[in-house]
């Protein structure tokens, strides 16, 4: 074993958008922060998703985390470029029957209430919004500020821009163990640091095999260049119900519009797999279902499709702070988590950032952190099987 002579405060473990924006905001603090990536910056979960910032509201937590993280990243957005792909436009959730009509002005008013800003469209105003779309949809609603980017773009970006600390990446290298002495390396190499945040994803269960964390798989396809076929992120109502589902294989319309004139289509949710393959049947499921929303989408020139694995708390709620729940008699003593953040990861990374930098220099933050840590399952006994 080889000791290494630098110290740094936090080893920061993942660099995708989450690990690159804890990193970024720790060292923007004055801390000397080290990332360690096993592949490249961006990867991962990261490069798998759509980059939909949007506001959720299924739980107050929910709310507030993705709420508060939309408006850090429209006050970033004006220091981002043509790289990062930041495309303010807006979602809407569409209305296939009066049932999610009514549902959809539920939660206009509650995000109304909120000081979101969003509104009710008819069915001829959703048409005059989305040609597109098919006839007979009765409505929906727009949520005027949600947006997409391109997330490891971002990622990159954050590990690079001057900070108060020092702010350093090691990519290509796999962290085999934490332990008392520091995080150990699959060379040898043992890197000491006055405190270990997870941030990488389902892998954090190689870390810490204890936490409540499984894989929900998905599936996306990108087309060929149509500008203007869409202008808006555009989903199903039913997108919500599938997006909590706790069991199974769903599928639910989602289709974005990139800055590039493509479109990126999903989506699925599976718990039944962890094969990372391309599966043919999901992937027709999924298109048919985008389909019966946008009839002109099997006219369209599809380029590639891919997986991802979402980590998906027991809960559905993010890990974000200290993780001495899971650990045992020989971990770090300063040991961290940031992950479980299942498909709002992106939206959610800058928030995140902002809640474990409070957490760790004893500040306040501007939300309670409380919902989000990982200590709340130690009562329940939830740990991963």
């Amino acid at each position: 074993m080889q000791g290494s002579s630098r110290r740094d405060d936090v080893v920061v473990i993942g660099a995708g958008i989450v690990g690159a924006a804890c990193a970024h905001e720790l060292a923007a603090q004055g801390l000397n922060v080290l990332v360690i990536e096993r592949a490249g910056i961006g990867g991962g979960v990261t490069a798998a998703g759509m980059g939909h910032l949007v506001v959720m509201d299924d739980t107050p937590a929910e709310f507030a985390l993705s709420a508060w993280s939309l408006a850090l990243w429209h006050a970033l957005a004006p220091r981002l470029d043509v790289r990062h792909a930041f495309l303010r436009c807006g979602t809407l959730w569409v209305a296939a029957d009066e049932e999610e009509l009514a549902l959809a002005q539920t939660r206009q008013q509650a995000l109304q209430h909120q000081g979101v800003a969003c509104s009710m469209l008819d069915a001829r105003q959703l048409r005059k919004a989305e040609p597109g779309l098919r006839k007979g949809l009765v409505g929906g609603m727009i949520v005027d500020n949600d947006a997409v980017v391109y997330a490891p773009a971002v990622a990159a970006w954050l590990l690079e821009q001057p900070v108060s600390g020092r702010l350093t990446c090691r990519t290509q290298t796999q962290v085999v163990r934490i332990d008392r002495v520091g995080v150990h390396l699959a060379d040898g190499e043992v890197v000491g640091a006055g405190a270990v945040l997870i941030a990488n994803g389902l892998a954090a269960l190689e870390l810490l095999p204890r936490l409540p964390l499984q894989a929900k798989k998905g599936h996306l396809l990108i087309t060929d260049r149509y500008p203007g076929a869409i202008r808006h992120q555009i989903l199903e109502l039913g997108y919500i119900k599938s997006a909590h589902n706790a069991s199974g294989t769903s599928v639910a319309f989602n289709v974005q519009p990139r800055p590039t004139g493509q479109l990126l289509i999903g989506s699925s949710r599976q718990f039944d797999s962890t094969d990372p393959a391309v599966e043919p049947a999901i992937l027709a499921r999924m298109l048919r279902r985008a389909a019966d929303y946008l009839p002109q989408l099997p006219a369209l020139n599809a380029i590639r499709a891919w997986t991802g694995f979402r980590p998906a708390s027991s809960d559905g709620m993010p890990l974000i702070g200290p993780a001495a729940a899971f650990a045992d008699d020989d971990s770090h003593p300063s040991t961290w988590l940031a992950t479980g953040h299942e498909g709002l990861g992106v939206t959610t990374a800058l928030g995140t950032a902002k809640l474990i930098a409070a957490q760790m220099l004893g500040r306040a933050a501007e939300i309670d952190a409380t919902p989000y840590l990982p200590a709340r399952f130690a009562d329940q006994g939830a740990v991963h099987a």
